[in-house]
């Protein structure tokens, strides 16, 4: 059978598998169920065509690999065979832990980073292809003696960036978003074995800083997917409570495991791996109907989108407005005090546009390397910037 299958990708035309290997993990359960993940979670609430999934991304990042390894080795960068085809899993695989929804509940639904999930879907499947997986995951884990190859996986400058800025802005139809990620791939290079950016791509790299930036605002910490977003996370954390407490709510037989037993030790990634998007939105689509007037509350705003209504703003809000807006709200609803943090709530988002913990170096013409933050006229400052929002029933 041939595995060196072709692709139609919509952001980059056709992309080839490269390897057979990555083939049979693309073929694999536990890939196919990136299918059924968004990438942006409850984004298509503000931009309809934001229904791209995991999938899409992981091959994306895959094409983006396979350029970039193609152009360092034409650098002279010695890249084995063997090299090559473990970073590329490497990236196929950097989010395979994802859950549904993506970020949106992470850590709701196990208290795993889903770069950790990523890491145990790797090393099961390295034992299913009998260790051919071994030299993805030292990249990986960043312990391969060869740290570019790790960097090219995950950094301030890797593929993974590279693909969902290009890919998400395609889909959102924010166009903000578009990174000229073609000549900052050609710009690519290694200096004393660490990835670097050629002088002439420094305005590229400013764009897709700047790029980034902007996506964050404009998409992925967008107020309306905010409210959308907490309101899936206080769905599941009331879901939860009521589990606990012996509530029958009606869900799927794989979020049940998550809801009603104690130990998630146990066979975790077997049930971790039956759960997707559809769990999540047919418990939604069910609780409509429940008794318990929270979940019956948020899971109808959810799926008619009546939405909490949100504020942003710098400082922190007003403890007597919170208490007023409270005050109205159980009026309103009727519902007990204790219960009214899953309808009024405040909290912060925050991002970082650059950190200093790894910078992105640039190699000059004279072969002098240094970090993008000390480049002259295009230093680029670390700087968190941070917004506070308080949601609460639009009525």
């Amino acid at each position: 059978m041939n595995k060196k299958k072709i692709i139609n990708d919509p952001v980059y035309g056709f992309v080839t598998i490269p390897y057979g290997i990555i083939f049979d993990i693309i073929e694999h359960p536990y890939f196919q169920r990136l299918r059924r993940i968004k990438q942006l979670g409850l984004t298509h609430y503000v931009y309809p065509g934001a229904l791209h999934t995991r999938f899409h991304h992981a091959l994306g990042a895959m094409h983006l690999m396979t350029q970039a390894v193609e152009v360092l080795r034409s650098k002279n960068v010695d890249i084995t065979d063997e090299e090559a085809e473990a970073v590329t899993i490497a990236i196929l695989m950097h989010d395979i832990g994802h859950g549904p929804f993506s970020h949106a509940l992470e850590h709701s639904i196990v208290d795993v980073h889903h770069e950790d999930l990523s890491l145990k879907f790797m090393e099961a499947l390295n034992i299913e292809f009998d260790g051919k997986l071994s030299l993805a995951i030292e990249i990986f884990t960043g312990k391969y003696h060869k740290k570019f190859l790790h960097q090219l996986v995950s950094s301030q400058l890797d593929m993974d960036r590279m693909d969902y800025l290009n890919r998400d802005s395609f889909f959102t139809g924010v166009y903000e978003g578009v990174i000229g990620y073609d000549r900052i791939i050609k710009m690519l290079s290694v200096s004393n074995g660490e990835l670097v950016v050629e002088e002439k791509g420094i305005y590229s790299v400013e764009k897709f800083l700047v790029s980034r930036r902007l996506m964050y605002w404009q998409v992925y910490l967008h107020k309306t997917v905010v409210s959308a977003e907490q309101m899936v996370i206080r769905v599941f954390k009331r879901m939860k409570e009521l589990a606990q407490r012996g509530v029958e709510l009606d869900v799927s037989r794989s979020l049940r495991f998550f809801l009603y037993e104690k130990n998630h030790t146990d066979n975790l990634l077997e049930n971790y791996a039956k759960l997707d998007d559809v769990d999540i939105a047919m418990a939604i689509k069910n609780l409509c109907a429940h008794d318990d007037y929270v979940l019956s509350f948020l899971s109808k705003g959810l799926i008619h989108r009546r939405l909490l209504k949100i504020k942003l703003q710098n400082e922190p809000f007003s403890r007597d407005h919170i208490k007023e807006i409270r005050h109205k709200t159980k009026q309103k609803s009727g519902i007990e005090k204790k219960d009214i943090k899953y309808l009024v709530f405040e909290g912060k988002e925050s991002i970082s546009s650059y950190s200093h913990s790894e910078e992105i170096k640039i190699l000059f013409k004279s072969g002098k390397v240094l970090p993008i933050s000390e480049c002259g006229d295009h230093g680029i400052e670390p700087r968190t910037m941070m917004k506070r929002y308080l949601c609460y029933p639009n009525e």
